[in-house]
C-alpha cells in the first residue's frame, strides 16, 4: 500500500468510527435500548455507503469487508464509553467534531471515486458523493422520525457537494484519479473545519 493510499485507509477508519459514535450518541439522547443504539451506530457508519453500493448496482462493500464491520462497531462501544465517562455532551465537542469531518471528507471521496467510476453523469457524482458522505446520519435521522439534520443545521451536507464538484473539476482538468480524490478530501476537510469553528450555516426562510 502506498503512503497515499494508507492516508486514505486511516480517514476511512476514523470516519467509520467517528460516524459510529456520533450515531450511537443519538440513540443514546433518544433512550435507545442497547440493540438499538447498536443499529443506530452501524447504519451512521455505513448506511450511505451501502447506499451507494446498491445504486450503482454493487454488492455493498460493508457486506464483504469484515473490517468495516469492526470498526462500526469499534465506534460504539467507544460512544458507551464516552457517554459513561462525559455524558451526551461529547457529541457536539471538537474531540467528535474533527473526527467526524475526517470521515466525511473520506467518504465522499470514496463515493465520487465510486460514481465516477460507475460512469455516471456530473450530477450523478455529486448525489453518490453527497450521499456516501451524509447517507447514514441521514437514516439514522430517520429511523428516530426526525427531519434529516444535514437539511437544516449547519454547514455539513454542502461540504460534500463542494468537494464532489472539485472532484468533477480536478478529472476534466487531467488530474489523475487519486489526485482529483487528494484535493476532494483536501477541500471536503477544510471547509467543513472552517464551518466548525466559525458556525457557518446556510440561510433559513420562515
Amino acid at each position: 500500500m502506498e503512503h497515499g493510499e494508507f492516508v486514505f485507509y486511516i480517514m476511512n477508519i476514523i470516519g467509520l468510527i467517528a460516524f459510529a459514535v456520533s450515531g450511537s450518541l443519538k440513540a443514546i439522547e433518544n433512550k435507545l435500548d442497547l440493540l438499538g443504539i447498536t443499529v443506530l451506530g452501524i447504519m451512521t457508519a455505513l448506511g450511505g455507503g451501502i447506499t451507494r453500493d446498491i445504486l450503482v448496482n454493487k454488492i455493498p462493500n460493508a457486506l464483504i469487508s469484515i473490517s468495516d464491520m469492526s470498526f462500526a462497531l469499534i465506534g460504539v462501544w467507544i460512544a458507551l464509553v464516552l457517554y459513561k465517562l462525559f455524558g451526551i455532551d461529547i457529541k457536539n465537542r471538537y474531540i467528535i467534531l474533527i473526527p467526524d469531518a475526517v470521515g466525511l471528507a473520506a467518504f465522499t471521496t470514496t463515493g465520487a471515486i465510486v460514481a465516477y467510476n460507475a460512469d455516471v453523469s456530473f450530477f450523478g457524482i455529486i448525489i453518490l458523493a453527497t450521499l456516501t458522505g451524509v447517507g447514514g446520519g441521514l437514516i439514522s435521522d430517520i429511523l428516530l422520525g426526525k427531519v434529516p439534520s444535514v437539511l437544516h443545521d449547519d454547514f455539513y451536507a454542502s461540504c460534500a457537494i463542494i468537494g464532489a464538484v472539485a472532484f468533477y473539476i480536478s478529472v476534466l482538468s487531467g488530474f489523475s484519479l487519486f489526485a482529483s480524490g487528494f484535493i476532494c478530501s483536501s477541500v471536503v476537510l477544510m471547509i467543513r473545519i472552517l464551518a466548525i469553528f466559525y458556525k457557518w450555516s446556510l440561510p433559513k426562510f420562515s
